[in-house]
Parts: structure tokens; sequence; C-alpha cells
């Protein structure tokens, strides 16, 4: 099974029968047995209905929709949440528990931390020209990690330390691109360069993934630990998809590099790097090679995670 991309203007999306139509208006029509596809992303001008949907969400099929120029996730159709309400009652409880609370969001900047620097370790090895600046993001990165773990800190704390390590992080991984690219530090909304508007990109579809996971799992998807809740931001997810990140800039990386994606593939339209379509084509389907691990971790973390709660918080203590 794999992710159906719908990336075109006006095209019709319909259920017929446990199968999608895609009509577009040239009249061109195409069918997909819905046991092919286990998710459906959407960018673009779609026309569907309330019981398309719907009957995507009783096949367990997730749709993400990406609005606006820059692919920003506006919201995720899933099928039912979880049944078991004692995995929801632990995961308040620790999220007012500030012992627990930042016991979680310390486990989850260190595993961060740590892909930070398995990413420019292995960087370095292949541009060794660049020595200087990944060794030197690679130490700091060291020094914040051992921080987190030789005494607890509180989440402010914690907070803190994500800042100050994406700052050393950026700093460093910005010279694995061409001065062509104009990439010199991770900015967003709107992207000013070709390697921001992926990177965007990249964490959108990181990002739904993560939501899949949690609300699959029965847990609240916008009670957070090292994302604060806030108003329409689903935090949890926000904070499962943070040890994963690096390997979207791995990705990121990879594709120009080996010359996947192109400047010619870029627009710039006021102040803004926006990706083109063919461009687009080929960052999914790199995109979807890396996918299956992605989604191995998040089920796995998730398990280990729901594990936890239900060990700390048994419930004859509630």
């Amino acid at each position: 099974m794999a992710t159906l991309y719908i990336d075109r203007k006006l095209v019709a999306l319909r259920n017929k029968g446990q199968s999608l139509e895609l009509r577009q208006t040239d009249g061109e029509i195409q069918r997909i047995p819905f046991k092919m596809v286990d998710r459906v992303v959407i960018h673009g001008s779609v026309e569907t209905d309330t019981g398309t949907l719907g009957a995507l969400a009783d096949a367990g099929i997730d749709v993400a929709l990406l609005t606006g120029r820059y692919g920003r996730c506006q919201a995720n159709v899933s099928g039912r949440f979880g049944n078991d309400v004692r995995r929801r009652i632990a995961q308040y409880r620790a999220h007012l528990d500030a012992e627990a609370a930042a016991a979680i969001a310390g486990c989850l900047l260190r595993r961060k931390l740590a892909a930070q620097q398995r990413l420019l370790a292995s960087a370095m090895r292949q541009r060794a020209d660049k020595r200087h600046p990944l060794t030197k993001g690679q130490k700091t990165l060291q020094e914040l990690r051992s921080r987190i773990a030789t005494k607890p800190l509180s989440l402010e704390q914690l907070r803190g330390t994500e800042g100050a390590a994406a700052s050393a992080y950026f700093s460093a991984y910005r010279h694995l691109f061409p001065e062509s690219l104009r990439f010199t530090a991770r900015r967003r909304r709107p992207p000013p360069d070709p390697v921001n508007a992926v990177l965007s990109l990249g964490y959108t579809l990181l990002y739904a993934e993560a939501v899949k996971a949690v609300h699959g799992a029965g847990l609240d998807p916008f009670l957070g630990y090292l994302h604060e809740p806030s108003h329409g931001r689903e935090s949890l997810a926000a904070d499962f998809m943070e040890p994963l990140r690096p390997r979207i800039d791995a990705l990121v990386w990879q594709l120009f590099r080996e010359r996947g994606l192109k400047v010619d593939h870029f627009t710039t339209r006021e102040n803004a790097c926006l990706l083109g379509k063919a461009g687009r084509s080929r960052f999914y389907a790199a995109y979807e090679e890396t996918a299956p691990a992605l989604r191995r971790w998040l089920r796995l973390f998730t398990h280990g995670f729901i594990k936890h709660l239900l060990e700390r918080y048994p419930e004859e203590d509630r």
C-alpha cells in the first residue's frame, strides 16, 4: 500500500464502490481501489463530498489537506478515535505531573539531538572540506545532550536547550549546500530559498504522519510535552516528529546533492520561494522511499509511550 498524492487543480474525487475515482477537467478518469492506498495527500483545488471522506475514514485511509502556496497542513481527516480511554487519562496525568512531563520532553529532545549529531557525522565523511563547521556543530550538540543527561531540567529549560541546539545544528547544516541556493538559516512562512521550501514541505508531511500515528493510537494529539498546548496545533504530534526531523534534513540534502532537485524547479514570488509541480513530484517520490521507516519508528515509539504511561499510572491508582 502507498500514499496517493493529488497535486492538481480542479480534480473531482469520488467514492465508487470501494474505489477512488479521480476525474480531471479534460474528462480523464482514473480509478484506484481502496486496498491499494493507506493515505491520501491533497494539495490543490479538489472537489469531493462528505460521503467520499467518510468512506475513506471507514476504510482507515487518512486524508491530509495541504493548503496555500507553501503546502501548510490545514487539516487531517481520520477514522475513529482509539477506544481505550485509559491511555488519554494517563496522558493527561503525565501532562499535569511536572516531573513526568519533563522526563518525556527530555527523552524526545535527547533522541532529536542524537539524530542531528549522526547526520552531521555522516555528512562529514562525505564532505571533509566542511570539517570545521560540522565538527563545531557536533561538539555543541554533544554538550547540550550532556547537559540534559547530567541533571533533570524543567520544561522551560528543555525548550531553551532545544532552541540552542537548533541554532548550532542549522549553522552547521547550511554548509552542506552551495551558495547558489542562498540557504543561510532555517526560515519559514514564507521560505526565502529552495532548501527552506523543501524542508517545510517535508516537515509538513512528517507532521501529518505523526498526527495519524497518535490519533490512531487513541491519544490526544493536541496535548504535548516538549511543545506547549496551542490553539489549533496538535502538540503531541509535533513532539513525536522531533526525533525524525533529521531524516527529512538528510533527504533534502540528498536530493540537492544528487541533483534530483535543481534551482529550475523553484520560482520566487512576493519574497517567497515556491517549489513547482515537477519538483514536488520528485520530492513526493523520494519521500515515499523514506516514509516506511518513518512510519515504523512512529508506531514503535507510540507503542512504547503508551506502555510507559500505563505503567506509571496504573488503573488502580486512578
